[in-house]
Parts: structure tokens; sequence; C-alpha cells
């Protein structure tokens, strides 16, 4: 089983790196591989909205000009995803959600490609706005059927210059117990697979409120 860890900040070594190694490490030590997924300073473009993943589902974003496309496939074939963000004006960073608006559509539009997969999200704060980042990062998961397991507090880390959310105890051990509690819930759906089908895929229906 592999999780992909997917590191939103442009500091390659910084305190969400730190934050998605722990988790790695733990990951790893119960039988899970890991693979990261650097978005770092990639100028990636938003979501158009056009809906051309769900007039053409070929697994791929009609933007062709920036390197999402080339993560997609890694991402579809993983068991789980574990998000980082820094936290910027009490939210995710603005690169990291160019990236989940449009992995996240072209995931739905073929046929919910993350749907059952295990997803946590973490972030790395200097003081306030990690809650709010927080839950963006887990309504992604919520609205395409992903399974996200708790920790013994939210899955955030304090800290400002490189290398000190290390300090933050209290997070650290919040990491670690996340990261037990997903290779956990991994293991359980991968031994239920063949005995306990999961539930027949709906296909969404939509209601506007303004006709």
């Amino acid at each position: 089983m592999k999780v992909v860890t997917v590191n939103g900040s442009s500091r390659k070594n910084g305190n969400t790196a730190l934050a998605l190694d722990v988790v790695s490490e733990t990951l790893n030590r119960n039988g899970i591989s890991t693979e990261r997924i650097e978005i770092g300073a990639a100028a990636l473009h938003g979501c158009l909205g056009c809906g051309s993943c769900r007039q053409n589902p070929n697994r791929r974003c009609i933007q062709n000009d920036d390197p999402l496309n080339g993560w997609l496939e890694t991402m579809f074939s993983a068991d789980g995803l574990v998000l980082g963000s820094p936290v910027y004006y009490a939210g995710v960073n603005g690169s990291l959600k160019a990236f989940l608006d449009r992995a996240f559509f072209v995931a739905s539009a073929n046929g919910g490609l993350f749907r059952h997969k295990v997803g946590a999200g973490i972030v790395a704060v200097r003081r306030a706005g990690a809650a709010t980042a927080l839950d963006q990062l887990n309504k992604f998961f919520g609205i395409s059927e992903m399974f996200i397991p708790g920790s013994n507090y939210w899955s955030m880390v304090y800290g400002m210059a490189p290398g000190e959310v290390a300090g933050d105890c209290e997070g650290m051990q919040c990491l670690r117990v996340l990261a037990a509690n997903l290779a956990w819930l991994l293991k359980i759906i991968d031994n239920c697979r063949n005995t306990l089908p999961p539930p027949e895929f709906q296909k969404k229906v939509m209601t506007n409120f303004i006709r």
C-alpha cells in the first residue's frame, strides 16, 4: 500500500515538509510506503471551470502547460493522500489550492478516482488560522467519499523559522498518532476489500437552487 504526501509549501525543507516527514516515517514503520509530491514554486494555474475533464474523461486536465497532469496518476494510483499546507491569511496557500481544485475536479469528473481512499490534512502555522486551513483541506476529502482518520488533536503544528515545529511536542505527537491511525485504517480497508464489497457508486445528482 502507498500514501502520497503533498507538500504545498514553496519551501522544500520548511516546516510543512518536516511535518510531512514525521507522518511518512510513522507510515513507513507501519509498513506503508510513501511518495512525495513537491509543489514548490511551480506556476500552477487555477481551475478554469470549463468542464473539459467531464466532457473528455481521460483523467487529465485540459491545461498542459504546468506540472499538474504529471502528478495526477501518482495520486490516483495511491491508497491514501496526506496534504500539507502552510497557513497564509487563515487558509491554505494559493498554489496548493489551485492544485487541489483541479486534481479533485478531474478525479470527480472521471468517476470518483479518490473514492474510498484515505485522506488526511496537516498544516504548519506561525500563530493563528490553522483550524480554517485544515477545514479547507478536509472538505476536499469529504466531498470525494474519502475516509478521514482522526488524532488526539487537530493536525496542526506551530513554528516560524524552518525546523521550529520540531519543538512543538504536542503537534509532533498528534502527527504520529494521525499517521498510525491512517495506516491502521488502510489495513482494515485492504483486509475487508474481498469480504465486504463497498457501496455501489452513485452518479451525482445535482440540484440548482436558482432556475
